[in-house]
């Protein structure tokens, strides 16, 4: 079998390379490094049955020849992160929606199937329960950039979906929940390894809002064997689903958490209101929980990580990073 991964130099596009590898996977990577690096693949490159091209996906004459050989396509490849959401909306947008337009147009012409990861940012503003697959979408005003991802991912299941629908495309849709893990950068905004690197560095650990506000973290580990499980099961094709762990816990307590794992740090803990860290009018919400129950249904999958091994394995990475 031979894969494509867009964006398979990123932080999850490199785990579920390195696990497509171990199942005796031929792989082609497409990343522009926008958000990925060349780092998190330099072991692989000089492997025969590994193949690592950089480009941009918008650029279908350099697609073209890699998705007319796959087997497969893992379509991981968009703009991360609310921080680059906010400061770089044009960019994110030519990635999340011209991006993924090229790539299922051309997986459609050559009729090979596709995985999508989208994201639980589609579900916007829903608070107090767990968030199905059916779950409607609650999304703020266009003039908050905080929705544009959101708006984004939701118009690439729709396309993907119509694909499916009118051409028989074979396509799976997952939703992931607040993947974390080796290798995620703090870049972007990704809380976890911030927190963690923050530890490390004896800096105040700085939490937004006042740290009520919940969510539910998965590790990269768990992530990349739930993709593969779907991915293996005809009766997802089709379907959107969610993935994640639906242990909950506030940030306030990712926090604490943390300082409890970074041996010998004496971070402390400090609030920052939302508009100091995003500016003015940014929304955030309260609780975002995955009921994974069709996932289940679906494959069997269970998570066997948790959060200290989420934030152990964050940290070993970076000690080991210098």
């Amino acid at each position: 079998m031979h894969a494509l991964v867009t964006g398979g130099a990123g932080f999850i596009g490199s785990h579920l390379v390195r696990e497509l590898l171990r199942r005796s996977c031929a792989v082609t990577v497409i990343d522009n490094l926008s958000t990925g690096s060349v780092h998190n693949i330099e072991e692989l490159l000089n492997r025969p049955d590994f193949d690592f091209i950089e480009g941009d996906i918008c650029q279908r004459d350099l697609l073209t020849p890699f998705m007319k050989k796959a087997d497969f396509c893992y379509h991981l490849a968009a703009a991360v992160g609310v921080k680059r959401i906010v400061e770089e909306p044009l960019p994110s947008l030519e990635a999340l929606v011209h991006g993924t337009s090229a790539v299922l147009d051309l997986a459609n012409r050559y009729r090979v199937p596709l995985f999508l990861a989208s994201t639980s940012e589609v579900y916007g503003k829903h608070t107090a329960h767990s968030l199905t697959e059916d779950s409607a979408s609650i999304i703020g005003p266009v003039h908050k950039w905080r929705w544009l991802y959101a708006c984004a991912k939701m118009l690439d299941e729709f396309w993907a979906l119509a694909y499916h629908h009118e051409n028989g495309l074979p396509v799976v849709v997952a939703r992931l929940f607040n993947v974390s893990g080796p290798r995620q950068t703090g870049r972007w905004g990704m809380v976890v390894p911030t927190f963690v690197q923050q530890a490390m560095n004896n800096e105040q650990v700085t939490v937004y809002g006042d740290g009520t506000q919940k969510r539910c973290f998965m590790h990269v580990a768990d992530c990349v064997q739930a993709i593969m499980c779907l991915t293996d099961k005809k009766d997802a094709i089709g379907r959107i689903v969610n993935i994640g762990n639906a242990h909950e816990f506030s940030i306030e307590q990712l926090a604490e958490r943390v300082l409890q794992l970074v041996p010998d740090t004496t971070a402390q803990i400090v609030h920052i209101s939302y508009e100091d860290a995003y500016g003015q009018g940014f929304e955030d919400m309260l609780q975002r929980k995955p009921d994974t129950t069709l996932l289940t249904e679906l494959t069997g999958f269970q998570p066997k990580l948790c959060l200290n091994d989420i934030i152990s394995d964050i940290y070993e990475y970076l000690k080991a990073e210098g």
